[in-house]
């Protein structure tokens, strides 16, 4: 009777396991070896509120200059000649920021449409600009993000707002600048806030399926929110400590009372 009691036991244990086990591993439904296809099309577009740097080359660096110049922008001043653009720090450049139109102002050009557009086809549409107008004949543009940052909150190691370098970022890599999710984390219930026409969406993401492949915030954008709730054990484990924080803070301020009416009640008599 002892060993089936001590075999039962074990099988609970394996159990329960098992069933945590599933709680916390990414990917489950995917076989070892198993091909999934990620669009590889994917970078970020520009948008309203975005600040980007625009440096314009040419083989001559004197036509090139007044397209790099910029009065006083947040604070920032400086001109960047074509010799130079390539070494110089981010504070050099000029800063534009894309209006609520979707549109900067670059100097002698005047407004251009960006928004919705990749880096890449930025370039070349200041490029056309710059020739159309007759202003260079062989101009090159290089156009950059000057800051492009995510926020991470909930339950990860390491949660706050991120510094992000690169046009395609994935929501695990994302996560693993967080430090990953705590062993609280519910992976079954990611939410990415990416604000879209000046409206807050909301997606939820399982990270245990293959579904997340398929998901519009599988890679992550600019000023994009990734929220990790805590799980259900970790939320009841709060709501448990609470409770008891409350009945200890009761039955502590009781005592007190009962004290007090003691003393009184002694020195009355």
């Amino acid at each position: 009777m002892r060993y089936y009691k001590l075999l039962l036991i074990g099988l609970v244990v394996l159990l329960s396991a098992c069933n945590a086990q599933r709680k916390v591993l990414y990917l489950q439904d995917v076989e070892s070896g198993s091909e999934i296809t990620i669009p590889d099309n994917y970078v970020i577009r520009l948008k309203p509120y975005d600040q980007i740097t625009v440096v314009v080359n040419s083989k001559n660096p004197e036509l090139a200059a007044p397209f790099n110049t910029s009065t006083s922008y947040n604070g920032l001043t400086g001109a960047v000649g074509t010799t130079t653009s390539t070494s110089a720090t981010q504070n050099s450049l000029q800063i534009l920021t894309v209006d609520s139109e979707g549109c900067i102002t670059m100097p002698i050009i005047g407004d251009v449409k960006v928004s919705g557009l990749t880096r890449e086809e930025a370039e070349a549409k200041i490029e056309k600009l710059i020739m159309d107008g007759e202003y260079i004949a062989d101009p090159k543009v290089h156009v950059r993000f000057a800051k492009l940052t995510i926020s991470i909150i909930g339950d990860v190691a390491k949660p706050g707002r991120y510094d992000i370098n690169k046009d395609q970022l994935t929501l695990f890599e994302a996560l693993a600048l967080a430090g990953d999710l705590t062993i609280y984390g519910d992976r079954e219930n990611v939410a990415v806030i990416r604000e879209k026409d000046g409206k807050s969406i909301v997606t939820k993401l399982d990270l245990r399926s293959q579904d997340i492949f398929s998901s519009p915030c599988f890679y992550i954008e600019q000023n994009d929110v990734i929220i990790v709730s805590p799980n259900k054990y970790k939320a009841a484990t709060s709501e448990i400590n609470a409770n008891r924080s409350f009945w200890v803070s009761l039955t502590s301020t009781g005592i007190s009372l009962a004290t007090l009416l003691l003393t009184i009640f002694t020195l009355n008599k």
